[in-house]
């Protein structure tokens, strides 16, 4: 990394704003992106790169705006929806820093904390994140969260940091290594935590959205989580041999049974409703098993037919060479 007290030259921290449909937060989060430069002033230059996830209220418009009276205001809009954790990949190909920190434009992760951040990448982490004390938010959700969290860190193939989402700061040999992954649903926590290098956390408390709606309701989270374990995790295949296992296991137990019984008591009626019960039983359980493979099958599928993370339909203060999508 690039250490002021090496050379003449500051380094370059690029903020990452994924924003979609976000026009009521862009004014409030720059004033204190400005603010936050002022006080850096001397310690790093900054640049503010914001990803417009194809945004249908005024967003883009209120970018252009800052972009024309501020350079360090960078931006790219998509020419589709590409979704939260693919937005903010291509917001990290597109920073120029030497280190990047991923924010919400909702300003429930304080920007501020990027003095704390900067503090710990100096010292030499090369992964920052931010821990979530508490969040003001629903209290079914908040714990549906932790739970998530939990699951997902206990069936990774490598430890994941609980009550961490996406606000963090990362060094450029990060971006580097993540922008060679070839990940069509993308997990970034996951990604970043199973990269290795040096990281740690700092506690804070997020705060509640001031303006606009949330764009992760339940079901997103489920998505979500799902792609988390899917992408880290071999389990639900070991789940699928270990099921069929224990089926077959099941089965030869069950026909010994019936022929020890039916030679006992061959009287007894033919067990038409037991037999209909289990084949239903079996029908659904290989339907679920089917189903773990399908998503492993498709996430190659995805790999192989190598689609662009996104396309990039217009951009502010950047020259044609800078895009890389």
């Amino acid at each position: 990394m690039v250490n002021k007290k090496e050379g003449s030259v500051l380094p370059l921290v690029s903020i990452c704003i994924p924003v979609l449909n976000e026009a009521g937060n862009i004014e409030a989060l720059y004033k204190r992106l400005c603010s936050l430069a002022t006080r850096m002033t001397g310690q790093c230059r900054l640049e503010f790169v914001f990803s417009d996830n194809h945004s249908s209220d005024e967003t883009w418009g209120q970018l252009k705006i800052l972009a024309e009276k501020d350079a360090r205001v960078r931006a790219v809009r998509f020419a589709k929806n590409v979704g939260f954790q693919r937005s903010i990949l291509a917001n990290f190909m597109h920073a120029q820093g030497d280190a990047v920190m991923q924010i919400d434009a909702d300003l429930q992760d304080p920007p501020e904390m990027l003095e704390q951040f900067f503090g710990e990448w100096v010292r030499g982490y090369h992964v920052v994140y931010g821990v979530r004390r508490k969040r003001r938010e629903n209290v079914f959700i908040s714990h549906f969260r932790r739970l998530g969290y939990w699951f997902i860190d206990m069936v990774s193939e490598h430890p994941i940091p609980r009550d961490v989402g996406d606000f963090r700061l990362v060094d450029r040999k990060v971006i580097t290594a993540l922008c060679k992954m070839k990940t069509p649903s993308p997990y970034l926590r996951g990604m970043i935590a199973g990269l290795g290098f040096s990281q740690t956390g700092i506690v804070y408390d997020r705060e509640a959205r001031v303006a606009g709606e949330s764009k992760f309701g339940l079901s997103r989270l489920i998505r979500l989580g799902l792609t988390a374990v899917f992408n880290h995790s071999s389990v639900p295949l070991r789940f699928a041999t270990l099921a069929g296992l224990v089926m077959l296991g099941v089965s030869v137990l069950g026909s010994f049974y019936y022929l020890v019984l039916r030679a006992l008591h061959p009287e007894l009626p033919q067990g038409l409703a037991s037999i209909h019960i289990l084949v239903l039983f079996s029908t659904g359980l290989q339907s679920l098993l089917l189903g773990m493979i399908g998503e492993y099958l498709l996430r190659i599928y995805l790999i192989l037919r190598a689609e662009p993370v996104a396309i990039v339909e217009q951009s502010l203060n950047f020259s044609q060479d800078e895009l890389k999508l």
